[in-house]
């Protein structure tokens, strides 16, 4: 940060003049018994339930991957595989927990059964589980070690249980296997304490056989079981698959979707990808990906780098997504140093960006406030508070676009915009643009957005300025603003060109006109 001379084409002390006088001049709230709030806005639905507001304020969260597949070098086992393979020789699940927690994961999904039936608890169903290896002494457990160690820790725990089971002889037996699939949830979500995530999805081989899932029967058992826990598949109920497993969202991005246009295995993944600003279902997206090329742990792979996993944060938890990223145990039973020192890394790189809002000492304006400014619940500077749960609201119906303006009080460099809707009144958002204010006094777009959600987090080629601007154009009904941040990323490989959108200006003179709250209190100055 560094002060700049004062703007030769127009009078930077006529513009911060302004500013201020629109700050200062805002009616002051008054205590009277007498006076009247203005109540919020109406949430547009669909909106989010409990348990996916608190799904998504957990950001992201850690994949375990483990299994007879760790130790065969194998990443689709046959079901058929010795369960004496499964062995680890210093399996240590507080660990997992303490590598997820101090890398700001909120909650650990586990591979209780994978695809080859192996079953990572002592399941009364079978016997291809952990109490047929030598594994201590088949008296071992990994779902409830692990369950015991994010209870301690304060993480969430999921559980995945892969519908196709390639060693159970009754798979293919539509109404026997789902009794016993039904039977195996069971016992998952009565024996472990709270589960926060059930992960389910339509993975199947080639050529195997014809198999009916009950998924409905399925979910309403999970939510009578655990209530608060949100079930993952391609169509939802609670959480959706972005339809790739890159970790990769589509820079549009609705939580808003369709259950019932969606067959689980059948993925379109643009639909997946994007979801729906018509949806009827609040069913916001996960995207699932592995630090490593395979999603179990393989002696002669190496983990992603910290920058690349920096980039698909950007494009999943920047996306309005969660970020499910793969950490795989390895044969020892423990997460590798090589992982660990990655996600170290990761970790301190966040932090180095999005720790400190470069715009929390700005001034703020809006071009309309609810309330004519009257209600702490609506005004501007509510951007700058972190949570969704605070938020700026415009005058209802006020205009077709919506402006956010923000006085530095000193040039600042910067290069990611970090945005926030407050979710639990609905997705609204559908298109907006950033902009800056030049040296020649002219509005410039240094990037534009589609959706917001959650959380959208936008990078650009570094810019500097005092003021800034955000326009949003579309949205589903008056658009609501909870956070508006601006960081430095001082790691990505941004280029020095500018967004092909610079330089579509508005001219100077027309500032003072715009930078008001109220134009009649400006005009009578």
């Amino acid at each position: 940060m560094k002060k700049k001379p004062a703007i030769n084409s127009i009078s930077q002390t006529q513009i911060s003049i302004v500013f201020l006088l629109s700050l200062l001049l805002q009616p002051i709230s008054s205590s009277s018994s007498s006076s009247i709030s203005s109540p919020p806005p109406l949430p547009i639905l669909p909106i989010p339930s409990a348990s996916q507001i608190q799904w998504q304020l957990g950001n992201m969260a850690l994949f375990l991957h483990f299994g007879p597949n760790t130790f065969t070098d194998s990443e689709w086992g046959t079901g058929h595989v010795d369960p004496s393979a499964f062995n680890p020789t210093n399996l240590d699940a507080a660990q997992w927990v303490r590598v997820a927690k101090d890398a700001g994961f909120s909650r650990l999904i586990l591979t209780a059964k994978h695809h080859d039936g192996f079953c990572l608890w002592p399941s009364e169903y079978t016997n291809y589980s952990v109490r047929s290896s030598p594994w201590r002494d088949g008296e071992g457990d990994v779902v409830g070690e692990l369950a015991k160690a994010a209870k301690e820790a304060g993480l969430g725990l999921g559980l995945y249980l892969s519908p196709w089971d390639r060693h159970e002889p009754c798979y293919g037996n539509t109404q026997e296997y789902n009794e016993f699939y039904v039977g195996q949830m069971t016992e998952l979500l009565t024996r472990y304490g709270e589960i926060k995530e059930v992960w389910l999805d339509g993975a199947k081989g080639k050529d195997e056989k014809d198999m009916e899932y009950f998924f409905d029967s399925w979910f309403s058992l999970i939510h009578q079981l655990q209530p608060g826990a949100v079930i993952f598949s391609d169509a939802g109920p609670d959480c959706r698959w972005i339809g790739d497993e890159a970790g990769v969202a589509k820079p549009t991005c609705w939580s808003l979707f369709n259950c019932s246009a969606v067959k689980i295995g059948g993925t379109d993944s643009r639909y997946s990808g994007e979801g729906d600003p018509f949806g009827h279902d609040w069913v916001p997206a996960e995207c699932d990906v592995s630090i490593r090329p395979g999603w179990f742990w393989h002696p002669s792979e190496v983990p992603k780098s910290a920058r690349t996993l920096l980039d698909i944060y950007y494009k999943s938890a920047g996306r309005n997504c969660l970020l499910l990223l793969n950490v795989p145990p390895n044969s020892s039973g423990s997460i590798s140093a090589e992982d660990i020192q990655v996600l170290q890394e990761f970790t301190k790189i966040r932090d180095s960006i999005f720790s400190h809002n470069l715009a929390e000492n700005a001034l703020l304006d809006a071009s309309s406030t609810r309330g004519n400014g009257e209600d702490d619940r609506f005004i501007p500077s509510n951007v700058l508070k972190e949570g969704i749960y605070t938020y700026w609201a415009p005058a209802q119906n006020h205009q077709p676009t919506w402006s956010l303006y923000l006085n530095l009080q000193e040039f600042i460099s910067f290069n990611v915009l970090h945005i926030q809707e407050p979710i639990h009144m609905g997705q609204r958002i559908a298109e907006f643009h950033f902009d800056i204010l030049n040296e020649e006094g002219v509005w410039r777009t240094v990037v534009r957005g589609s959706t917001v959600g959650y959380r959208r987090i936008l990078k650009f080629p570094t810019v500097e300025s005092q003021f800034l601007r955000l326009v949003i154009e579309k949205s589903r009904a008056d658009p609501l603003v909870s956070y508006l941040g601006i960081h430095v990323d001082n790691f990505s490989h941004l280029s020095s060109r500018c967004d092909k959108t610079l330089g579509a200006g508005i001219n100077g003179s027309d500032i003072l006109r715009q930078i008001t709250l109220n134009n009649s209190q400006i005009s009578a100055v």
